[in-house]
């Protein structure tokens, strides 16, 4: 019997004939991907507040610049409101979802009072909202063409420029996004 493929710590990239206002040019982390469906967060969608901005929400306050100076993504349309961080998994979190041996997934407003007070992970991407898919849904949508996949790596994840990440992503597959067309053919 086949083991179950899963997509779970891959980058989902939205191909350019993609419109979907969510996703288009898009780089989705996925932290889950099973038979009931999946769970990422995009990568390269900038919100309009700053981490302090999201911490004050939180009555919490920093007195570290580049902790209030962070930026906050857009991780997908499902729960605007709800913060995600993704990171190294380092330190013990109330609420945490182990993705990898390397990468985990907090929920839990502790990891933000350590990230305030300098004490959080080294590489973290804080991000609110999510996107989700139901059962078949991704692979029904690869079918189609809408996305490439490639296996997700920390040099995108933490290090690359947000304006970066879409075209650098796709890169990891030996694409190069601006030679495709918006439209797709099947032969």
């Amino acid at each position: 019997m086949q083991s179950p493929t899963t997509l779970a710590d891959h980058f989902l990239i939205a191909m350019p004939m993609l419109h979907d206002a969510n996703f288009a040019r898009g780089v989705t982390y996925l932290c889950q991907h099973n038979e009931d469906g999946a769970m990422g967060l995009l990568i390269n969608r900038l919100s309009e507040y700053r981490l302090g901005d999201v911490l004050a929400q939180m009555n919490l306050s920093s007195e570290l610049q580049d902790v209030i100076d962070a930026p906050v993504l857009i991780g997908g349309p499902v729960q605007p409101e709800r913060g995600f961080v993704l990171h190294a998994p380092q330190g013990n979190w109330d609420s945490s979802y182990r993705i990898t041996d390397s990468l985990c997934v907090t929920t839990s407003r502790d990891i933000l009072a350590a990230i305030a007070e300098g004490n959080g992970p080294q590489q973290a991407l804080i991000a609110l909202g999510y996107a989700s898919w139901g059962a078949g849904q991704i692979e029904q949508e690869l079918k189609e063409n809408s996305w490439l996949t490639a296996d997700a790596t920390r040099q995108i994840l933490f290090e690359t420029p947000l304006d970066e990440r879409w075209d650098s992503a796709a890169a990891l597959v030996g694409v190069k996004l601006a030679n495709l067309t918006s439209y797709a053919g099947h032969a």
